[in-house]
């Protein structure tokens, strides 16, 4: 390489003849000040850039010259700077892929850089090159979005993550300012949110927050973002690492989490480890008529009676001292009314990995009327008795199994629910029936959730689940049960023996499918059959005849797809349903389907509107399969209302496809089971509707698969719309 360096007594701007010295410098050269503002560059410089010569000096090099930024590059310019020793690097560009050697030479005015483009990098310009290859491997693997930026905030380098989000290429983002993009730009509070954090990283701190943004029009975005600096040997910042994780989904599920806990008809809270407010859903605000804002911090506590405050205050000592569940009882006053009722509040803490208190969440339930009946103990004493009189009648029947349990332990139970898991009595008096060992582990958490239900509602809905009994066998049962009393909690339950409803389902299904495979057998031969003498009558001259024939294929056909139907339901039932997963041309699949359905219904007019659909991935038998089915449905229940209404849609996320009919439509009652396997509605008017009830089950199950929804609005009389909607990422299962 020649090195053509100025010395210290060279000063560019002294020269007149300084452009013509320049330009006959054989490589590009650019004299930057001590602020990286270029002062000065030669016509190869412009070129090698890609700019025009006369439009570089007075902008920053870091700007203007994108195809030699990476960290590489701004940390041996910041070195020259600040040690006024000459300096050379070899590098790769990660936009132009061609390897650069520059030379760095300080003069008395800033610094003069040559540059120019090498073919053969010596051995150890290679083991430097390995290691910038590495360095670019390693910041493309991050899932995140990663950016190294100069103190200032101008960008080095960044990854394809945030460049592919905002439709960016890397020669449009380097050396510009990070909180000049486009993600950051288009919320003057969010940029300066942005434009804080790089500020009080560059004095050495790591900054972590969250915000949302937006890389392109449409598409926003929540990140968690933390950045952090990294100092030179004199301890100085050098540049900043900028890191941003993708927390969208979290978000929406903290979103959706609030609006359910907003639903519940109980006071739900959320406290820091002080005791101060955080969070409390809608019910809380109702009751005390104050908004969330007065509520926060210990403005709560205002809502209590004053003389249960200090006793709160207490409660929350001995939880933490003590590390125990936080439990306390205290009078509220109704905001509306200006009453007060007893409420009992419950906390358990949230701990993160290191096992500290993050927040302690709970509920709060009202007890008025148990401590109204505490002061009324004696009065009820004998409605009391008489309840235990009604309960032992109870206890003692043939066919429900009773027991109470007080936390895991089952410590009461019928003759009934002993003989159905195999104990005895004696088992029962020792102590050794417990509802958690007895629960196969794919039932723990619907186990467990019910459990939650009781403490909540003090109510569980019935759900089906097994017993594991004393022999080992496994028992089906569908339980349900009620709170006796929450400290501690205690639990009356009921229980039925399931076994002989999941026999028969079984022997259903066992039926189905052989009766399923010994027809198909059959069935081909005849199919077989029938087209060879079609094929024989047609060239015998036959016409009519084989016309005739044609009509028995077609019966053969709808033959065909009922078994094949049936082997569907049963394959699901299984867990042994087969997908394809392939590229699918939804719009040209929609056309398909629906002109082979015109041509099979030409007495209806079938109407397909809406956007061009995009390409998903799935298996197209299978949506195929959903849309023949749910046109069959809309003409087979609109007989006097000849159209069908096809509208498609589309968004980035995903397609959603409605099917409307005209005919007799669905009761209210009626919708919630029109999904389940075999379901046929009931109703006098459409006995002459032909089907076993088995298509909306596979077109349910199939969209399921897909990672989709199916609803359906329906209004007796005049007609219903079935809505399909599938993710454009394609299946889940």
């Amino acid at each position: 390489m020649v090195k053509e360096q100025p010395t210290e007594g060279f000063t560019p701007a002294s020269s007149q003849q300084l452009p013509h010295l320049l330009d006959a410098i054989p490589h590009a050269f650019l004299f930057i000040d001590n602020d990286g503002v270029i002062l000065h560059a030669n016509a190869s410089a412009a070129a090698s850039i890609g700019t025009a010569k006369h439009e570089l000096p007075g902008n920053t090099l870091w700007q203007c010259a994108p195809s030699l930024v990476t960290p590489t590059f701004y940390q041996a310019v910041v070195k020259a700077i600040h040690t006024r020793q000459p300096l050379d690097v070899v590098y790769r560009s990660p936009i132009t892929q061609t390897w650069l050697c520059v030379q760095l030479s300080p003069t008395g005015e800033g610094l003069a850089i040559f540059f120019h483009e090498t073919m053969e990098p010596t051995r150890h310009q290679e083991t430097f090159g390995q290691n910038e290859q590495m360095y670019r491997d390693l910041l493309e693997s991050f899932t995140d979005g990663v950016a190294i930026l100069t103190p200032e905030g101008l960008i080095l380098d960044i990854n394809q993550r945030p460049l592919a989000d905002a439709h960016l290429q890397r020669g449009e983002a380097i050396g510009k300012s990070y909180a000049d993009l486009p993600a950051w730009s288009y919320d003057p509070a969010v940029q300066r949110q942005l434009r804080a954090a790089i500020e009080q990283a560059s004095r050495g701190d790591t900054v972590q927050f969250e915000a949302r943004i937006r890389p392109r029009t449409g598409m926003y975005l929540d990140v968690s973002m933390i950045i952090t600096s990294h100092r030179d040997a004199n301890q100085q910042v050098e540049y900043l690492i900028c890191a941003g994780r993708d927390i969208t989904k979290r978000k929406q599920e903290e979103t959706e989490l609030r609006t359910l806990v907003d639903a519940i008809p109980h006071f739900v809270w959320i406290m820091r480890p002080d005791g101060t407010a955080e969070y409390e859903n809608q019910r809380w605000c109702d009751y005390t008529a104050r908004t969330p804002e007065q509520l926060q911090g210990d403005g709560w506590l205002q809502c209590l009676h004053p003389d249960d405050r200090q006793l709160v205050r207490e409660a929350w000592k001995t939880a933490i001292r003590t590390d125990t569940l936080y439990e306390v009882e205290y009078r509220m006053q109704n905001g509306n009314t200006g009453a007060y009722r007893w409420f009992l509040a419950r906390g358990m803490p949230l701990r993160d990995a290191q096992g500290t208190i993050q927040r302690w969440i709970g509920t709060c339930t009202d007890i008025d009327e148990q401590k109204q009946a505490e002061q009324r103990l004696k009065d009820g004493e004998e409605r009391l008795r008489q309840s235990q009189e009604r309960a032992n009648l109870l206890m003692t029947s043939s066919i429900l199994g009773i027991f109470v349990a007080e936390d895991e332990q089952i410590v009461e139970a019928n003759e009934t629910y002993l003989h159905m898991t195999g104990y005895t009595r004696e088992d029962l008096h020792a102590g050794k029936i417990n509802w958690v060992s007895m629960t196969p582990p794919e039932y723990a958490i619907q186990t467990q959730q019910a459990r939650q239900e009781l403490a909540v509602t003090q109510r569980v809905t019935r759900y089906e689940k097994e017993y594991v009994c004393k022999d080992g066998n496994r028992l089906p049962v569908v339980v349900g049960g009620v709170t006796l009393r929450l400290d501690p909690l205690q639990v009356i339950g009921f229980v039925l023996d399931n076994s002989a409803r999941k026999e028969l389902e079984q022997r259903k299904d066992n039926f189905i499918s052989m009766a399923s495979h010994e027809l198909k057998t059959p069935l081909a031969a005849l199919k077989l059959q029938i087209q060879l003498v079609r094929a024989r009558l047609a060239r015998q001259g036959f016409h009519k005849m084989a016309a005739d024939l044609a009509r028995v294929e077609e019966s053969e056909r709808r033959l065909e797809r009922l078994i094949g139907a049936l082997l569907d339901v049963s394959k699901m039932q299984a867990g042994g349903l087969e997908y394809a997963q392939e590229t699918v041309d939804l719009e040209a699949l929609l056309q398909e389907v629906t002109a082979a359905m015109q041509r099979m219904n030409p007495g209806y007019t079938i109407v397909v509107r809406g956007t061009p659909l995009p390409m998903l991935e799935g298996d197209r038998d299978r949506l195929e399969q959903v849309f023949t089915n749910l046109i069959s449905n809309a003409i087979k229940y609109s007989l006097d209302a000849p159209l069908v209404e096809i509208d498609a849609s589309a968004s980035e996320e995903a397609v959603t496809i409605s099917v409307r009919d005209h005919g007799i439509g669905i009761s209210r009652d009626q919708r919630a089971k029109i999904f389940e396997r075999f379901y046929r509605v009931a109703d006098p008017s459409q006995k002459a509707i032909p089907g076993l009830g088995m298509g909306l089950y596979i077109v349910a199950e199939i969209v399921k698969h897909h990672g989709g929804t199916i609803t359906v609005d329906s209004e007796v009389g005049k007609g219903s719309t079935f809505r399909v909607t599938l993710p454009l990422k394609g299946a889940t299962g």
